[in-house]
C-alpha cells in the first residue's frame, strides 16, 4: 500500500513549490533556451542529493535521484516554457517579460515536479531503484523533449514515464487520464497553388489559381469525411488564405496553411499521402499546379494502460476512489511528452487546480490571458508524481 504520508509530506513542502511557481511565472521563458528558469530549479534544488545532466541543443536538465537499491528506473517529466502571449490576470506576480506568460501552466509542471523531488530525495533510502527528474523547455511546438532525447539526457532509457498536465478549468484536485491516445499528433499543413495571372475582366486569359484553392479546401473536407472513419478521428484545418494585391487583379498563386491532426500513426501517414495526391490532382485537372507541404509536429501522445492503472490506483490511494476520472475521448490538441512515450512506457495525467467551488463554465482555460490557478492544487500534483515513482519502483506494471 502507497505510503500515506506522501501528501503529507507535499503539503509540507507547499511554500516552496508556490515560491518556485510565482518566480517562474515573473519571467517566463520562450523556446528551447530558458536559462533564468532552468537557473532558478537548480537553485530551488541545489541542497538535494541530485546528479544533473545538461544538454546542448537546449537548457533542458535530467536530475537523477538514485535510491537504496538497484531495481527499476522511472522518469517524471515537467516542462518549462511559456508561450507569447501579453498576461492579463492581474496577479502580483504576473509576468514581466513583455509578450511572454505561462498561460499553459508549465511553470506549475515544474514547481510540482520540484515539489516531487523533495518528497522522493526525502525517501532515498526506501526507494528501490531510481528516478529521473526532466525539466524540459520548448514543449510550445519546438520539440524540446526529442532534442534531449536526441541529446542523450535520458539515455539510459527509464522502465516508466509520468507526467502531469493542469486544467484550469476542470474540478479541483480532479485527476484524469485514459488509455490508448490521450492526445493527438499535430503537424502543419501548407499548400501553394501556382497558375498564372492577370486582369480580373480577362479571366480567361489566365489561369486563375482561387477558385482551385477554394475547389481544394472544400475537397479536404469530403476527403476527411468520405475517406476516415469517424471512430479513429481526422482533422484538417485551414486557417490561412493569402493570395493578390487588389481588387481587379487575378493573382499568380495562392497559399494555404492549416492545421492536421490525428489519434493514430496509421491514419497520420495517410492523411499526408491523401491529402499531397488531392491537392495535386484537382490543381492539375484545371491546368495548374500545387505544391504540398508538411511539417512534422508532436507524434500521437499514446497512454500505456498498464501506466494508467498505476496512475489510477495511486490517485485512489492518495485521494479517494473518486479522485479519478477515466476519459471517454482522446482531446485533439498536442503534447510532445509524446516522444518520450514512443519509447518508454508511461503516461500524462490531466490535473484540475479550478479554485474549489469555480463555477467550471467560466474558468479560463489553458491559452488563455486571463487562466488562474489554485495553488493549493500543486502539493496534489507533487504527491501524485511521487507516488506513481514510488509504485512503479516497488511493484512495476501490474501483469
Amino acid at each position: 500500500m502507497l505510503n500515506q504520508t506522501l501528501l503529507d509530506d507535499a503539503r509540507g513542502f507547499a511554500d516552496r513549490i508556490v515560491s518556485l511557481r510565482r518566480e517562474i511565472h515573473a519571467e517566463p521563458e520562450l523556446g528551447l533556451q530558458t536559462p533564468k528558469t532552468r537557473d532558478k530549479v537548480r537553485a530551488a534544488l541545489a541542497h538535494l542529493p541530485l546528479e544533473w545532466r545538461e544538454g546542448g541543443s537546449t537548457t533542458g536538465l535530467v536530475a537523477t535521484l538514485r535510491g537504496g537499491g538497484n531495481g527499476r528506473r522511472v522518469l517524471l517529466r515537467g516542462d518549462m516554457d511559456a508561450l507569447p502571449m501579453t498576461e492579463e490576470t492581474g496577479l502580483d506576480f504576473s509576468s514581466t517579460i513583455a509578450g511572454a506568460m505561462h498561460a499553459c501552466g508549465h511553470d506549475t509542471h515544474t514547481a510540482m515536479l520540484a515539489g516531487a523531488a523533495e518528497i522522493l530525495c526525502a525517501r532515498r533510502e526506501e526507494l528501490a531503484g531510481e528516478v529521473q527528474f526532466m525539466f524540459q523547455p520548448g514543449e510550445e511546438g519546438f520539440h524540446g523533449a526529442r532534442f534531449m532525447l536526441d541529446d542523450g539526457l535520458i539515455d539510459p532509457l527509464p522502465d516508466a514515464a509520468f507526467a502531469l498536465h493542469i486544467m484550469p478549468n476542470s474540478k479541483h484536485g480532479l485527476v484524469a487520464g485514459r488509455a490508448g491516445p490521450l492526445m493527438a499528433s499535430a503537424d502543419q499543413l501548407e499548400i501553394v497553388v501556382t497558375g498564372a495571372g492577370g486582369h480580373a475582366s480577362m479571366p480567361h486569359q489566365t489561369r486563375d489559381p482561387v477558385p482551385v484553392a477554394c475547389e481544394i479546401v472544400m475537397a479536404i473536407q469530403t476527403l476527411i469525411t468520405r475517406h476516415f472513419d469517424a471512430a479513429d478521428p481526422v482533422i484538417a484545418t485551414v486557417a490561412r488564405i493569402d493570395a493578390g494585391t487588389t481588387y481587379n487583379v487575378i493573382p499568380d498563386r495562392v497559399t494555404m496553411k492549416g492545421t492536421l491532426r490525428t489519434l493514430s500513426p496509421g491514419n497520420r501517414t495517410r492523411l499526408h499521402a491523401e491529402l499531397t495526391r488531392l491537392a495535386e490532382g484537382i490543381a492539375s485537372a484545371h491546368g495548374l499546379s500545387a505544391k504540398v507541404t508538411i511539417e512534422l509536429g508532436f507524434p500521437v501522445t499514446i497512454c500505456d494502460p498498464r501506466a494508467v492503472e498505476l496512475g489510477e490506483a495511486v490517485s485512489a490511494e492518495l485521494f479517494g476512489d473518486a479522485a479519478f476520472r477515466r476519459m471517454p475521448h482522446p482531446i485533439m490538441g498536442a503534447e510532445d511528452f509524446s516522444y518520450v512515450l514512443e519509447k518508454v512506457p508511461g503516461a500524462m495525467f490531466f490535473l484540475g487546480v479550478a479554485h474549489e467551488g469555480a463555477d467550471l463554465a467560466s474558468c479560463c482555460g489553458i491559452h488563455s490571458t486571463r487562466m488562474i490557478v489554485d495553488e493549493a492544487a500543486l502539493p496534489l500534483g507533487s504527491a501524485l508524481l511521487a507516488g506513481c515513482a514510488t509504485k512503479f519502483l516497488a511493484e512495476g506494471f501490474a501483469a
